[in-house]
């Protein structure tokens, strides 16, 4: 991984364009070469800071999953931060993706409750018992063939909420194995390597100075030109 997807780093927030197929932290079966070992690798001070497992780690995204993130390099930071992002007041959370199809309309806002299937506890649900309020505001941006892309913005961070919303509409995220439509995917001409869905913005207040710091990251070109 090269230093290049560093955005951003001061004395407390580190700043990444994370990139596909890459684990945040350690977890079975991926050990090594996360994002996580890189940073630590780069920036020694951030070892410890939260936990030893996940040093720094605020928020996730999933492997394949590529786009902004933060990481807290102090406690001071890492406290702030959770405290921001737990909370949702002033944090912003914006991503685009390449579903099947294109949602109607073309904005909209959908509020369901999400949680794990009873069944699959690597599968979440929407309507799940004690599942918890998730929101999300879609923007279908481009129309291309039987593909769209969509901006989603997202109100609360539930686990997999963009890709869960997405299949509850009707039109799940292309190469999503859990949610997708593996018919569709093996159709397209260019068969996607991983789900198609990147985190393009990322807003959020300073640890240290509360200001609001908003970071972006261009998408990459499978989802440029996953038509």
């Amino acid at each position: 991984m090269k230093r290049n997807f560093i955005l951003y780093d001061d004395s407390e927030i580190v700043v990444v364009d994370k990139p596909a197929c890459v684990y945040v932290h350690p977890s079975p079966g991926h050990e090594k070469g996360t994002l996580c070992d890189a940073l630590v690798k780069l920036f020694p001070e951030m070892r410890g800071v939260g936990s030893v497992e996940r040093p720094g780690v605020v928020h996730r995204l999933d492997a394949e999953t590529s786009g902004v993130m933060v990481f807290a390099k102090t406690r001071r930071a890492y406290l702030k931060l959770r405290e921001a992002f737990e909370s949702h007041a002033r944090v912003r959370k914006t991503y685009l993706a390449v579903l099947h199809g294109a949602p109607r309309p073309a904005q909209g806002m959908l509020e369901t409750t999400i949680g794990r299937k009873s069944w699959d506890a690597k599968r979440m649900v929407v309507g799940a018992a004690g599942g918890k309020r998730a929101v999300t505001h879609w923007t279908v941006l481009e129309k291309h063939g039987p593909l769209a892309i969509v901006e989603f913005a997202i109100e609360t961070g539930r686990t997999h909420q963009i890709r869960v919303h997405a299949a509850h509409l009707g039109h799940p995220i292309v190469g999503d194995a859990l949610y997708g439509d593996a018919a569709k995917d093996r159709a397209l001409a260019v068969r996607p390597k991983r789900q198609l869905l990147h985190a393009v913005q990322l807003e959020f207040p300073h640890p240290l100075t509360n200001e609001m710091m908003c970071f972006a990251a261009p998408p990459p070109p499978d989802i440029i030109f996953a038509h």
